[in-house]
C-alpha cells in the first residue's frame, strides 16, 4: 500500500489535487480549472488517488464531491518537500 501512495504522489497534477484538498472538499468539476487539465485527465488522477486510499469521495445529486482520505498525507508531502530543499 505504501508503495501505491508515493507513486500516486509522484504526478505534479496529483500533488496540486491533493493540496487543494488539504484546504477544503471540493466538487470533480472544480478542478479543471485549478490544474488546466481537462476533465477526462482530472477524473483519470482522482481515481488514481482514490484508489491509493490518498482521496474518498461521496455523491450530492449529480455531483461528485471530494476530500482527503487522511490527512497525514499532507504532513508527508511537506516533509518530501523539506528533504527536496
Amino acid at each position: 500500500m505504501q508503495i501505491k501512495i508515493f507513486k500516486s504522489l509522484s504526478d505534479p497534477t496529483r500533488l496540486k489535487i491533493v493540496e487543494l484538498l488539504a484546504k477544503k472538499e471540493i466538487c470533480a468539476c472544480e478542478f479543471v480549472p485549478f490544474v488546466k487539465k481537462a476533465q477526462p485527465t482530472v477524473s483519470q488522477h482522482l481515481r488514481i488517488l482514490e484508489n491509493a486510499g490518498i482521496v474518498k469521495s461521496r455523491k450530492e445529486g449529480k455531483m461528485v464531491i471530494y476530500s482527503l482520505a487522511n490527512p497525514k498525507v499532507i504532513e508527508m508531502i511537506k516533509i518530501a518537500k523539506r528533504m527536496s530543499k
